[in-house]
């Protein structure tokens, strides 16, 4: 059974910096979820709608979210399968639960979510 879990979330002053790991565990050994199925960050900021902010498609391609473009890069480890979300010159709306999410044979995982609040 696929497991995701993020870490990485914490406290940090507007302007800073801050990198976000998801890894997966149950996956067959030498296969790499994340540089072979779609691959997302969500975040929920309190009392919002979730909403996608970043995506790596197999073989690269990458989107993100207008408001993140510039300052956010997704991008997957490919000697472990471990994902990761570098946010830098972070906002304070960018006050979120972030979680990670990959679509394996049409069947999304999610992890259980990393808190990230950036103060003013």
């Amino acid at each position: 059974q696929v497991q995701l879990v993020e870490s990485g979330g914490g406290l940090v002053q507007a302007g800073g910096s801050l990198r976000l790991s998801c890894g997966a565990t149950g996956i067959a050994s030498g296969s790499n979820v994340f540089t072979t199925n779609t691959a997302k960050w969500f975040r929920q900021a309190p009392g919002k709608q979730p909403e996608w902010v970043a995506l790596m498609t197999p073989h690269g391609p990458t989107n993100y979210r207008q408001s993140v473009k510039g300052r956010f890069t997704i991008s997957a480890d490919t000697t472990s399968n471990t994902m990761y979300l570098q946010m830098n010159n972070l906002k304070p709306e960018d006050t979120a639960v972030y979680y990670c999410n990959v679509e394996i044979q049409m069947k999304p995982y999610w992890g259980p979510g990393t808190q990230v609040s950036v103060s003013s």
